[in-house]
């Protein structure tokens, strides 16, 4: 029987680099990505190339309204994106977001027969979210076993999160040894419409940060460079 997996694509570097890993185990991917309300598009449309790129069986756009209740700079055009390092959680954090989407991913994992689930968080190098850590991924695991059919009568499912012990330096080697072309990602918080990077948030740091640790050039393509 098909092995197949719902891999959570935002178009980004981790999420396309689980995407390649979930391929190199043998899965069959259905991609899903959302258009929940976000400051951009360029990171559908990145999502879309990758997904296209590393071989999926089918990519799914979900319609969601996340912009109706805001409270994150993500979703609300008055929260200005941080373009220096923050205290604590910061505004970029959008509020149970990854909940939403793993609750949706399962959905679609139930009909579509798939037994795995993959995202792709971290807790490393990452911009301090809670719905990034692995107390929330093992505790959305067993709710998931709790509340479908597939956990109760046919085995259950797993959520994997294979960058979650990753520092960016060893998610980007990864993704270069499985043919990731970065340079059809985007990952930062206010993208142009055509996908250039601001170079100054919290996402681009970070990525920057990770290509010059793994001693790889940075192929994003930045606005006025």
């Amino acid at each position: 029987m098909e092995k197949r997996a719902v891999i959570l694509t935002s178009g980004g570097l981790d999420s396309s680099t689980v995407l390649a890993m979930a391929r190199a185990e043998g899965y069959a991917c259905y991609t899903l990505s959302f258009d929940y309300g976000q400051r951009h598009r360029a990171e559908l449309n990145a999502a879309a190339r990758v997904s296209a790129a590393l071989g999926d069986v089918e990519h799914k756009v979900v319609s969601l309204n996340l912009d109706s209740i805001g409270g994150s700079a993500l979703t609300d055009a008055a929260i200005a994106v941080p373009e220096e390092a923050t205290e604590g959680i910061p505004v970029t954090y959008v509020p149970a977001r990854n909940t939403v989407f793993l609750a949706i991913a399962l959905g679609w994992a139930e009909v579509l027969d798939a037994r795995d689930i993959f995202i792709g968080v971290n807790a490393v190098d990452y911009s301090g979210y809670p719905d990034c850590r692995p107390a929330f991924i093992e505790a959305f695991e067993r709710v998931a076993n709790l509340a479908t059919r597939v956990g109760v009568e046919e085995g259950g499912i797993r959520v994997r999160a294979p960058l979650m012990d990753l520092g960016k330096a060893a998610i980007v080697r990864r993704g270069i040894e499985l043919g990731v072309d970065y340079a059809l990602t985007v990952s930062c918080y206010q993208a142009t419409d055509d996908g250039l990077a601001c170079g100054r948030c919290d996402a681009c740091r970070l990525r920057r940060e990770g290509f010059e640790a793994a001693g790889v050039p940075d192929p994003t393509h930045y606005a006025g460079s």
